[in-house]
């Protein structure tokens, strides 16, 4: 079992646009979209897609029209009662694969709704493998949140809890990664360079794994560190690894590191050695680039390309 929480869903709008962007300007839309959407829940439709037993931990209203496009995604999902009502993200996107993403801030939680989220996710680990704490905070939630979640759901489970993976940004990561002992990391270029504080701009893998071997293992388990073009990066207390992509034809990048993260997980919990989990990682990064919107990649989407891994010393 593969468990996800997802602590501010959005409903994903996706509109592709024959044409790049022209600010100030009207322009036609080729197509269109709407997707459960949400870091967390990201991970959890690629996970149920590849056959996995997986369920999604999320705040809802019960009013919320986001509930129809979650039951239309087939996905197991526990929801906890709130007031507010899920944001709305838009993605615009061109032929080229350039994409504009505008992302609402989302309800906030009272102190009583996030103590509920936590509770919901204690309880939905129970028994689970992974626990994958993914997104962004909602206004009203601490920086330290996912510390809360990870520390509740360790004593409560003790020996029998998951192996904990995060997936955030900003303040957000700095607090799981200095307090909350996260099995694993999923930053992506942007995201280690700014918990670091250091610019990566073109610094090859190696340096980035330099980087990367600040936090693993004293800090955290692993990172898989995602490098957008360049693949991505495994780096566990025993080794380090990178990738290269299959080729693909850039459709949309939105939801390519959740995707990313599923792939991993999905891996792991099949029982494969890094260098597996990484390889599946980027092939289900590179799935989710070739889709429209934040579609999730089901194992007949990979690409069939070979997926170049290198052990690095």
């Amino acid at each position: 079992m593969i468990v996800t929480l997802t602590a501010n869903p959005s409903l994903d709008r996706s509109v592709r646009l024959a044409a790049p962007l022209r600010v100030g300007e009207v322009q036609g839309a080729t197509s269109s979209r709407e997707d459960a959407g949400g870091k967390g829940i990201n991970v959890a439709r690629a996970v149920v897609a590849a056959g996995e037993a997986c369920l999604a931990v999320l705040p809802l209203a019960g009013d919320d029209p986001f509930a129809g496009a979650l039951a239309s995604a087939a996905l197991p999902s526990r929801t906890v009662p709130v007031q507010g009502l899920v944001r709305a993200n838009i993605t615009i996107t061109d032929e080229a694969g350039t994409t504009t993403k505008l992302n609402l801030p989302g309800a906030q939680l009272t102190p009583q709704e996030a103590a509920r989220v936590v509770d919901a996710a204690v309880a939905a680990s129970e028994g689970a493998r992974w626990l994958v704490l993914a997104g962004s905070l909602p206004p009203g939630a601490p920086d330290d949140f996912y510390v809360r979640v990870s520390s509740a759901v360790r004593s409560a489970h003790g020996a029998a809890a998951p192996r904990i993976a995060v997936d955030t940004s900003g303040p957000a990561l700095r607090a799981v990664v200095h307090r909350g002992a996260p099995d694993l990391i999923k930053p992506n270029d942007d995201e280690l360079s700014e918990l670091a504080g250091v610019a990566l701009g073109d610094r090859s893998v190696r340096e980035i794994l330099d980087i990367a071997r600040a936090l693993v293992p004293a800090r955290v388990g692993a990172a898989l560190v995602t490098l957008g073009a360049r693949g991505a990066l495994l780096v566990e207390a025993d080794g380090a690894w990178a990738a290269t992509p299959p080729p693909i034809r850039l459709v949309s990048t939105v939801g390519a590191g959740d995707s990313s993260l599923a792939g991993y997980v999905i891996a792991e919990s099949r029982g494969a050695g890094p260098e597996d989990r990484l390889r599946s990682a980027v092939r289900y990064g590179a799935a989710a680039a070739s889709l429209p919107g934040t579609q999730a990649p089901a194992p007949a989407d990979l690409p069939a390309g070979d997926v170049v891994v290198t052990p690095l010393t």
